[in-house]
């Protein structure tokens, strides 16, 4: 047992407590797999990460992602939780306007350009969704299949049966009771709101294996849902997402397409660090 630098944060909002939480051992080098799958166990909270020395000369850093579970290969608020910590925690990146983790997926870049710190979104493979799970999903949630416009199944380290319908009201109002992980495996649903709305699309992630109701807010759902919107033509400018809304959260993500690069699209949010200190582990 050794003491570790811990810091515990809430992600992808600007409120304390409405977010994401996220726990991230600073000092995780001699931690072993089962160490690390008891304490994130233990923390209960979507995703407890570790942080270790790059493998890759070209990351400044390495995080293993674990939710009381498993462990992922990749997550989103996990990604920008970690960078704020790894920052907080004195760490100083190769590049001033970015940092680079190496994570299950291999390298991510977390760009900080912009207003906010935002994670560059991982390829994502696009497939059509298994036509019997899309029938078993849509009796599970008691979709009204008139509105649902389009679905797919999304892979950028998870694997995502996202369902886009016709409104962010229909999202909000899929009923998820009969819906649980392990029967069910990372739903994702997306609605745009009206014009004039104060953002332009609302998610949900249904079945989430941390073993809650639903993921309060989902940074690699949003990087998913963001890249098939883009191979599609759907998506060209700045938007705006709200997720948690139906579970008393007050998630933002902010996705930036780059112009110039059409395989470069930018998923950002605020962390707000909210404990500091050390745990014997």
């Amino acid at each position: 047992m050794a003491r570790r630098r811990f810091m515990q944060c809430d992600v992808f909002t600007s409120t304390p407590t409405k977010g994401n939480g996220l726990a991230v051992i600073i000092d995780a080098d001699s931690l072993t797999d089962t160490q690390m799958q008891d304490f994130a166990a233990w923390t209960n909270l979507a995703e407890t990460t570790f942080l270790l020395p790059p493998t890759d000369p070209s990351a400044d850093y390495r995080v293993r992602i674990f939710t009381p579970t498993r462990e992922m290969l990749f997550a989103g608020h996990p990604t920008l939780g970690s960078c704020a910590c790894w920052l907080k925690a004195g760490g100083t990146p190769r590049d001033p306007e970015r940092v680079v983790q190496e994570c299950g997926v291999g390298l991510v870049e977390i760009d900080h350009t912009g207003t906010l710190p935002a994670f560059v979104a991982p390829p994502t493979k696009i497939a059509p969704m298994d036509p019997a799970e899309h029938a078993r999903i849509v009796a599970a949630l008691a979709l009204d299949p008139a509105k649902i416009l389009r679905t797919a199944r999304l892979e950028n380290g998870p694997v995502w049966q996202a369902f886009e319908l016709a409104s962010a009201d229909d999202v909000l109002a899929a009923d998820w009771s009969a819906v649980r992980w392990p029967d069910f495996k990372a739903i994702g649903l997306i609605g745009a709101h009206p014009a004039g709305a104060p953002t332009q699309y609302e998610v949900r992630m249904l079945a989430p294996s941390s073993g809650m109701s639903e993921d309060p807010i989902t940074g690699s759902l949003n990087a998913a849902l963001a890249r098939w919107m883009r191979s599609e033509g759907r998506l060209s400018e700045d938007i705006l997402v709200s997720q948690g809304t139906s579970i008393d959260r007050h998630g933002r993500i902010a996705i930036r397409p780059d112009p110039a690069d059409p395989e470069r699209t930018l998923i950002g949010g605020e962390t707000l660090i909210l404990i500091e200190g050390s745990v014997d582990l």
